[in-house]
């Protein structure tokens, strides 16, 4: 391992403007998932991957100020925490970073990083965390510093910014090395592209909230291991989403759609409703935008959490590309990312300590009748090997796929996807990611998304939903398109170790401890649930108000009560522009929500809502007709993902 930075190499590295691709000069290999050896480019994109932070910290240090405090990076990484990270907010200490024995000499807790392996052409210094890292503050005045009042204005400059890279959400605990203390892992402990699934979002937008704060209940009802990325910019559709895991992608397939300058690409289909479609490195220029890259741009075109102030528009990548260099440099890391996301292969069970024992109980009977099962039922969508075009959908494609699955190198290369779009009524699960709509035409990721996407047909009447105000008479939600109104095909790849499972990880126990046991009983649970639909929570997967509330009426100051008990989604699924109007002239005295057939507030908010669907472990029942033996084979053939 390296000698930890000298005070005068920290000093250029934060001092550097921009970096490029132009002259590789990779880290040392121990932080490299499984012993990989990488290609020089490959190391750029490994390091960009973990910690390039695209000059977002000042975003984050906009969104400080903005948010008053609800969200902050600098307070976020307290070093006082270190020991409880994981328990907190299920985040994951940076190896070799230590807690803080006192504050420095600004008043702030940071952690000692100064045993952190460096990394040449990142700026910056680890925060503690892992995918966050620490800049200097260019702006901040020690004359003007006092760490008390900052807490109570935070619009006082910090000594420190606080930047974010695609690590802090994607990196997550190695699932066959997992480590004995999840506060003190190790580089070998870590995967780049599992997900971290303990992570809690919403606890990071939540900050200086109280129970009080109908917020903080959105917030604190978010699924572990999720992400809402439509967070920035805001589609007002409470929808967080699970963390992909990212494995195999060479064999992704990919598709040949129409641009916007009528030219026709092959892509893939990313982000859970398939939006993402200008091929990977414009996917992955946009997850930057979304957390916060040339922020001083992106900002004009929308509001960024409230969305109150400003409808969106489109981000224009030329504009970008001429006028942010945080968007040139990340652009040019781009084609390394690339190259080192397709290095990566799933975990498997066998491999993970103690796994053999999970896997030693099926016979080979057992398994053929698993696998059978799986060309059946799960083939056609969870597989990127599929039959030749003049034979799908008839008998001689059941026969391709059995074939196909049954032959011993069926795992071997394969995404475990056809990463086609599905209409959400097809799928049936949960419509509200389906419906977000910031990839729409004239919206903020506008050119981030094909013109093949925009000209998907509408889905029209979804039926049957459920309605909290009145069970005995459903919702019919008639759903609007531009692109709308689907999810592509997950990837099953490392199943055996990241459940829960769906797209908003509704379905199974979550059980915080990355162990190889832990990792096994959620698989069972979630398992059960999938193929046993009767057994899920049903109406009791509603995420509710767990205390009497309030919300401000935006453009108002008059407040909405809202009873413990409430389906968040009631509130969180409405434009809030629209309160004012949908409460009326109603005095205040009747503000107050009441989950009743003649509560008009409700009635009202019901007609708004973008996606008034609330019970969230629906749908996706395919293979639940199958015989329990079946079943039970088909979860052993999983097992071995």
């Amino acid at each position: 391992m390296r000698a930890p930075f000298s005070a005068g190499v920290l000093a250029a590295a934060l001092a550097m403007p921009g970096v490029t691709a132009q002259a590789p000069q990779p880290a040392t290999d121990s932080y490299e998932y499984e012993g990989r050896v990488l290609t020089a480019d490959q190391k750029i994109g490994r390091d960009t991957w973990y910690f390039w932070t695209a000059g977002n910290q000042k975003f984050w240090r906009r969104m400080a100020v903005t948010t008053s405090g609800n969200v902050d990076l600098l307070t976020y990484v307290d070093s006082r925490n270190h020991a409880a990270r994981f328990e907190r907010f299920g985040v994951i200490n940076h190896p070799g970073c230590q807690a803080a024995r006192a504050p420095d000499r600004y008043g702030l807790w940071m952690d000692d990083c100064s045993a952190a392996e460096p990394v040449p052409q990142i700026p910056g210094i680890p925060a503690g965390i892992v995918g966050l890292r620490r800049f200097d503050n260019p702006a901040f005045d020690a004359a003007k510093w006092n760490p008390q009042a900052y807490l109570a204005d935070r619009t006082i400059e910090p000594p420190y910014l606080v930047g974010m890279s695609c690590g802090f959400c994607h990196v997550g605990f190695n699932p066959v090395k997992p480590p004995t203390e999840p506060n003190r892992a190790a580089w070998s402990n870590l995967s780049p592209t599992i997900g971290n699934q303990y992570f809690e979002e919403g606890k990071l937008f939540s900050l200086n909230m109280t129970t009080s704060d109908f917020r903080w209940h959105v917030a604190n009802q978010q699924p572990p291991g999720t992400s809402d990325t439509s967070r920035f910019a805001t589609d007002h559709i409470d929808n967080p989403n699970a963390i992909n895991t990212i494995f195999n992608l060479s064999f992704r397939p990919a598709f040949a759609e129409q641009m916007r300058d009528g030219s026709k690409r092959q892509v893939n289909h990313i982000l859970k409703d398939g939006a993402d479609s200008v091929g990977i490195a414009g996917a992955s220029l946009r997850v930057y935008l979304n957390i916060g890259m040339c922020g001083d741009y992106s900002t004009t075109l929308h509001d960024p959490i409230y969305g109150v102030k400003k409808a969106q528009e489109p981000f224009d990548m030329a504009r970008a590309r001429a006028e942010c260099e945080d968007w040139r440099n990340t652009e040019a890391r781009m084609p390394a990312a690339e190259a080192f996301l397709k290095t990566l292969s799933p975990p498997h069970l066998a491999d993970a300590p103690g796994g053999q024992a999970y896997l030693s109980s099926a016979s080979d009977e057992v398994l053929r009748l698993g696998k059978t099962a799986y060309a059946d039922k799960c083939a056609i969508c969870h597989s990127s090997r599929q039959p030749p075009a003049g034979i799908a959908g008839t008998a001689d494609a059941v026969a391709w796929y059995r074939q196909s699955v049954l032959a011993p190198d069926f795992l071997t290369g394969n995404f475990l996807s056809d990463d086609q779009r599905y209409p959400v009524t097809v799928i049936g699960t949960n419509i509200a990611r389906a419906m977000g709509s910031n990839a729409m035409r004239g919206h903020i990721w506008d050119q981030f998304s094909s013109e093949t996407y925009k000209s998907l047909p509408p889905v029209k009447l979804i039926k049957n939903l459920y309605n909290p105000r009145d069970p005995a008479r459903p919702i019919t939600f008639d759903a609007p398109g531009g692109g709308r109104g689907y999810y592509r095909t997950a990837s099953l790849t490392g199943l055996w170790a990241t459940a829960p499972y769906l797209h908003n990880n509704s379905v199974g126990v979550f059980i915080k401890d990355p162990s190889v046991s832990a990792r096994m009983a959620a698989f069972a649970d979630g398992m059960e649930k999938l193929l046993w639909p009767e057994k899920r929570q049903g109406v009791r997967s509603i995420p509710v108000t767990t205390t009497d509330s309030t919300v401000t009426i935006s453009g108002t100051t008059r407040v909405l009560r809202i009873p413990m008990g409430t389906p968040v989604d009631i509130v969180a699924r409405v434009d809030p522009t629209e309160l004012a109007g949908l409460v009326g002239r109603l005095p205040l005295a009747e503000l107050v929500l009441k989950l009743t057939p003649d509560d008009v507030i409700v009635s009202r908010l019901l007609s708004r809502n973008l996606a008034p669907d609330f019970v969230e472990d629906r749908g996706h029942t395919f293979g639940a007709e199958l015989p329990d033996a079946d079943k039970r084979a088909l979860i052993e053939f999983l097992k071995t993902f």
